[in-house]
């Protein structure tokens, strides 16, 4: 059966349909290609994913879709939205500034053929290849920028590293970088909930050959996955089981991870990271090293609020694109050459966010303030416990909370966060949630709609204590680094000193309130009411979303169900490192 390869007239625009743009090992990816009417050249806005790119956005995310247009109305406003795709640009808020819109299928998904290898090395390339095609044709100026939303963000890392010519500018919204520590293992415990209910509800369901059995697109009235129908035998030959994948390579060393780990000294096109406050478990991790790691000399920061798609297709997140893109795409003077290098939107209690401009990132004027975990009376405070204590908690439980006394005057968190905490263990290892929490007068937690669940805690972290072991270069005070390159089990009974990275976060702390920091040995749990929440991408979610770590696999009750004991004292001096931000 045949592609229907075309170009039409439509909305304003010239839409070239399931181009075929062929790889270097002879794989045929196709494109549809969305382009300004009149004769010209012409820079290019592109992306590549397996979410199917003539999956129309209602249609796969009906619920994501209409929750956004209810809530921010400038969304859907300024086009006929009849091309609206799931995580990428709008072509009809585009093409009319003069861009080429190009979106592409990956490798085994959509109507492109081969083999799904999800963000694997082989997709990187077939990219930059992507890249610098778009940057020949008779209608490109030569320059290509990359800009899309999680998928479509994070193999832009990847895709810069190998340097395409044609790839003049990267915009990583929300977009992880080091799928071994932002995603698969977090602290060396695997994330099953995430690997396995995406992979399988977004990626696999628009795999290439679904054909019939798929979804029929209302962009084209074809079917999104392709002309033919296979079978579900031949369907799972032409993929990767990313689930089993991620679980049977342990350690960051494994070749699997370290083919996708973008080499940052040669990430050098000029970049905006643009990262979400709320998206614990996935991205924002990527979007601060990427930040701060890259060899680009031209980057720029952005952290925001809301729903993990929301603030892309708004007036603000399009105009924000639109001025970066301008300046590198098209050499107009659209102000980037004075916009600050970073931008914040400062988060208050109540979903209230202030935007505030920034030199670097971590903020200079940072007070890193040590808050010291006393267990005699589970209090956090900011001198150290004069006598010793310890608290102990069952391996899978709820483990032990820690807090302030009441804050007296505004405080203010922003940025990067650690502890450094003193266990031991009666089996020979042990996993730590930490959780980084605000609770108000009432001891009622303060909660935000992350990016996915809508009952998210101020920030989290994690270690496996056999995963310990720290990258002497690249760790710091306030973000320790784990080289997750050998298991050192535990000696039953023995303290060990363990360093937890906390990824960064943002939040103006009222007076009134408390902060506090539990230490769990499993997921964190919303303890108010999520009967609001209903049925989500890998079951009911309760605090933490789909990133879940359950596996008894990988979680064995006789190596990690043992009792955990966290000591405290003088010389035992656990504590957890703030980023006070002072007043002005």
């Amino acid at each position: 059966m045949r592609h229907r390869e075309k170009t039409e007239f439509r909305d304003g625009m010239l839409i070239d349909w399931d181009i075929p743009i062929v790889m270097d090992d002879g794989v045929v990816l196709r494109a549809d290609i969305y382009r300004p009417p009149a004769e010209g050249r012409y820079p290019v806005i592109m992306t590549l994913g397996p979410y199917g790119k003539q999956l129309h956005f209602e249609d796969g995310y009906a619920h994501q879709w209409h929750l956004m247009c209810t809530e921010h109305p400038d969304v859907p406003t300024g086009s006929t939205n009849k091309y609206q795709v799931w995580e990428v640009v709008d072509p009809e808020k585009w093409v009319p500034d003069d861009y080429v819109v190009i979106r592409v299928d990956s490798r085994g998904a959509g109507t492109s053929e081969g083999v799904i290898d999800i963000w694997s090395l082989r997709e990187a390339q077939d990219l930059a290849i992507c890249v610098d095609w778009a940057g020949e044709q008779s209608w490109s100026n030569g320059k290509v920028g990359l800009n899309g939303i999680s998928y479509f963000a994070e193999n832009q890392w990847q895709t810069a590293a190998l340097q395409p010519k044609h790839l003049a500018a990267i915009c990583t919204w929300e977009g992880a970088a080091d799928f071994y520590r932002d995603m698969a293992h977090h602290g060396g415990i695997f994330c099953n909930g995430f690997s396995k209910s995406w992979s399988e509800a977004q990626v696999w369901t628009v795999q290439n050959g679904k054909g019939a059995n798929g979804y029929r697109s209302r962009l084209t009235g074809d079917w999104v996955s392709g002309p033919e129908t296979l079978s579900e035998e031949q369907l799972g030959a032409n993929r990767r089981n990313f689930y089993e994948d991620c679980l049977a390579n342990k350690l960051d060393t494994s070749e699997y991870w370290q083919s996708r780990m973008p080499n940052w000294t040669k990430v050098e096109t000029p970049l905006l990271s643009s990262a979400n406050w709320g998206g614990q478990g996935l991205h924002p991790r990527g979007n601060f090293e990427g930040f701060v790691r890259s060899a680009s000399e031209q980057k720029w920061l952005e952290v925001h609020g809301l729903e993990h798609w929301t603030e892309f297709y708004t007036d603000y997140g399009v105009a924000l694109q639109k001025r970066f893109f301008g300046h590198f795409l098209k050499g107009e003077n659209t102000g980037w050459d004075q916009q600050p290098k970073v931008l914040l939107q400062v988060r208050h209690p109540g979903e209230r966010f202030v935007e505030r401009h920034e030199s670097e990132w971590p903020l200079a004027r940072t007070q890193w303030t040590k808050y010291y975990l006393d267990a005699t009376d589970l209090s956090l405070s900011d001198a150290p416990p004069s006598t010793e204590g310890s608290i102990t908690y069952e391996g899978f439980g709820d483990g032990a909370t820690f807090l302030t006394p009441l804050v007296t005057e505004e405080t203010e968190l922003t940025g990067p966060l650690a502890a450094k905490l003193f266990v031991s263990s009666e089996t020979a290892d042990a996993d730590l949630f930490l959780v980084v929490r605000v609770f108000g007068p009432d001891l009622k937690e303060v909660v935000f709609h992350g990016a996915l669940d809508p009952h998210t805690p101020v920030a989290q972290g994690w270690l496996r204590a056999s995963h310990r072991k720290l990258d002497t270069e690249l760790s710091l005070p306030y973000r320790p680094y784990h080289t997750h390159d050998e298991i050192e089990p535990l000696e039953p009974g023995e303290v060990y000193e363990l360093d937890v990275e906390i990824w960064p976060t943002c939040i103006v702390v009222p007076p009134g309130h408390r902060i506090a920091l539990t230490v769990r040995g499993k997921d964190y749990v919303y303890p108010g009411d999520i009967s609001d929440t209903g049925e989500k991408l890998g079951g009911v979610w309760n605090g933490v979303g789909p990133f879940k770590h359950d596996d008894p696999r990988d979680r064995p009750a006789e190596v990690f169900g043992g009792n955990v004991t966290v000591h405290t004292g003088p010389d035992r001096q656990s504590h957890v490192l703030l980023p006070v931000i002072p007043q002005a």
